[in-house]
Order: structure tokens, then C-alpha cells, then sequence
């Protein structure tokens, strides 16, 4: 069975540069470093948050769909992932005030761009190798 690159189910679909093994986000067929081929690969979703800033005013339509309850602002940023690669992300966060750079997230693949929740006690966004 063939996953589609942007579902959940496949994870975050980045890829590996073959020789100087540097990561990206989404997945491309050469490395922005050298240039050389690049294989697919799933990055873990662990990171920290590396800068955010939040969405006030309702994005244009389409593609953006205004919710039955309409627009409320939201948090978006780009999480360091393990792997080096900073990934765009919607902060799925229940209080704006509390959202801080350095702050543990977890990023996961969904429609359009990746979703990023606070890590669960025991995950760690800077923990490499894990």
C-alpha cells in the first residue's frame, strides 16, 4: 500500500542527501548543500520551536476555509527538528500566551502544512539520536 506524502499516516515526508547526508523538509531529489542525489526519508517530528508569530486576520480564500465558528487567531512557526531541518508549522496550542522559543513540540503531517503540539511529558524536542 502507497501512502500519499502530506497524510499523517505517512509521517513527515522529508529526505537524505546520499553524501553529505544533510536533511530536508519537504522532500526534494537533490541537496540544497552539494547538490548530490537525496533519498526519502521520514524525519522523526521532535524539535523545538525556532521563531513563531501569530496569524490575527483571516488568511485569503481560497484555499483557506473560514471554520462554522469563524476565524480565531493562531500560531505559526518553524520548529529546529533533531535532524536540522526548521519545518513551517501551525502551533495546535491552547494558550497563545504560553507559546515560547525553545519550547518542546512535536510535528506531524496533516493537510496543507505540518501541525506542531507540545511534546508529552518524556518527549523531547532537542534530544538527538533519539
Amino acid at each position: 500500500m502507497t501512502t500519499v506524502p502530506r497524510s499523517p499516516a505517512a509521517g513527515l515526508q522529508g529526505s537524505r542527501c546520499s553524501g553529505c547526508s544533510v536533511a530536508t523538509y519537504p522532500a526534494d531529489d537533490a541537496c540544497p548543500r552539494c547538490g548530490g542525489p537525496a533519498d526519502p526519508a521520514v524525519l522523526q517530528g521532535a524539535g523545538t520551536l525556532w521563531t513563531w508569530t501569530v496569524q490575527r486576520y483571516a488568511p485569503k480564500s481560497p484555499p483557506y476555509e473560514i471554520p462554522p465558528g469563524g476565524f480565531e487567531p493562531f500560531a505559526v512557526g518553524y520548529v529546529e527538528l533533531a535532524e536540522g531541518v526548521r519545518v513551517a508549522a501551525v502551533l495546535d496550542v491552547d494558550d497563545l500566551n504560553e507559546v515560547r522559543i525553545g519550547m518542546p513540540l512535536t510535528v506531524t503531517a496533516g493537510q496543507g502544512v505540518p501541525r506542531a503540539r507540545p511534546a508529552a511529558e518524556g518527549e523531547s524536542g532537542s534530544e538527538e539520536g533519539s
